[in-house]
């Protein structure tokens, strides 16, 4: 899933650089080696004002198999959200932040860190499968079930 999140990456740069968004990151589950994941890339865009979103981005991408996800439905008034979706299947995540967001910083830092350290890596596999399997119906405790570990990683 690494290779496939760095070629998304590169095919967004190429859609996106003409508007002025330079940065592009591969980040999450799928873009360390050797952690399980599910098989949705996550990636993230600094933007300089949600209104080039739907001024421009939302043009772009909508002819490429991209959705966008309304501030409203999403609930993460932080970012916009795009999915990108291949036979009905979530493919991509797109997560538009503002530039000097500091979310930006902690995700890179917590993937760089996995992908420095594979002890980290086991633990938190194991984690997120004792976390899958408890709150298999729950997303949101499940995602807050790994809200400790990954600001341990953050503070270390």
């Amino acid at each position: 899933m690494v290779k496939k999140g760095e070629r998304e990456k590169q095919l967004l740069l190429n859609l996106l650089n003409p508007i002025g968004i330079n940065q592009v990151e591969h980040y999450g589950s799928t873009s360390v080696p050797n952690l399980p994941s599910k098989p949705i890339i996550d990636l993230m865009a600094k933007v300089d004002s949600f209104k080039i979103v739907e001024d421009e981005v939302l043009s772009i991408l909508s002819n490429h198999s991209w959705h966008y996800v309304h501030p409203d439905l999403d609930q993460r008034p932080w970012q916009r959200l795009f999915v990108k979706v291949n036979n009905d299947k979530r493919e991509a995540h797109l997560h538009l932040l503002l530039k000097g967001d500091d979310r930006w910083d902690k995700q890179l830092l917590f993937r760089d860190r996995l992908r420095s350290n594979q002890d980290l890596v086991n633990e938190y596999a194991k984690l997120k499968r004792e976390s899958a399997e408890k709150f298999k119906n729950d997303r949101e405790k499940y995602t807050k079930s790994k809200t400790e570990f990954i600001n341990s990683i953050l503070t270390t």
